[in-house]
């Protein structure tokens, strides 16, 4: 049997993403979702948890954009004199791969966010990452050792097939980015799966990440490989106006909750015999 996972990142960003997390799960086909412990709208994420029990809660490690859950003192090379995090991704990269950001200093932060759920009470289903940097060599040792250390059975493997498309006219660019990560990710899974820790097989999502429109996510369901556990990735909103304002990310929010809302969406899972699961349903 084919058994999905579809996965709300940035739970806890903004109240409007946390709004249409819910929507998407109890109208929807969202059955999972990743929250960002140093999110602005972190503990509105968190009230709502406790009043859905099956929609599985993972956290979305953050090292890039956003204040860190940490003292700043204790992680001062992830930090500029803001007391913020790199604000871009390649900014986190450059500094990380000339040595400039350290690994004990990730450790601190990342370990801080996981605890923060923790203490929250959420029952954490797996760890993935804002902008996938926890596959990031050196990076997924750390994210191993926490996982192990919290007991966190699972973490996302983003490794969407080279070959894939799905219709989505992408950038040159964002085709490379998607290649390059991809290596990464089954690299990491190796590690992953040598310490024990558990995975989906397959993932979608990466190359239409923020533009997950309807005809986009049917033409996923449409390439679900035959057997094994896939996650797909999406990042719903319930207004564009409002996060579009807020963050410079170009998402279409608002299509994407439509994707997993739609009866189309509903109509190819229950015809085709796809069982929606979460992380939590890997144990």
């Amino acid at each position: 049997m084919k058994r999905i996972i579809i996965n709300a990142d940035d739970f806890g960003l903004h109240e409007c993403v946390n709004e249409a997390v819910i929507l998407g799960h109890t109208s929807g086909s969202i059955s999972s979702t990743s929250i960002m412990a140093c999110g602005a709208a972190f503990e509105h994420a968190v009230s709502l948890t406790s009043r859905y029990p099956k929609l599985g809660v993972g956290v979305h490690l953050t090292l890039v954009a956003e204040y860190p859950v940490a003292p700043s003192y204790l992680i001062p090379s992830l930090v500029n004199q803001k007391g913020r995090m790199a604000e871009k991704y390649p900014v986190f990269l450059k500094q990380y791969l000339a040595g400039k950001i350290k690994i004990k200093d990730i450790y601190r932060e990342l370990t801080a966010q996981v605890a923060k759920v923790l203490n929250y009470g959420v029952n954490i289903t797996h760890l993935d990452s804002h902008q996938h940097m926890h596959v990031v060599p050196g990076i997924i040792e750390v994210v191993i050792d926490i996982a192990k250390e919290f007991n966190i059975p699972a973490i996302r493997i983003p490794a969407e097939p080279v070959w894939f498309f799905g219709g989505y006219k992408s950038s040159a660019g964002r085709i490379i980015g998607r290649t390059g990560l991809s290596f990464l990710s089954l690299l990491a899974r190796r590690k992953v799966r040598k310490a024990g820790i558990i995975s989906p097989d397959y993932f979608f999502g990466m190359l239409a990440g923020g533009k997950m429109e309807e005809k986009l996510l049917v033409n996923i369901l449409k390439a679900l490989p035959s057997n094994g556990v896939t996650e797909i990735m999406i990042h719903p909103g319930a207004c564009d106006a409002i996060l579009n304002d807020a963050y410079d990310w170009n998402f279409s929010w608002q299509a994407e909750l439509g994707a997993a809302m739609s009866s189309q969406v509903k109509q190819i899972l229950s015809g085709q015999n796809i069982e929606l699961i979460s992380f939590k349903d890997l144990t």
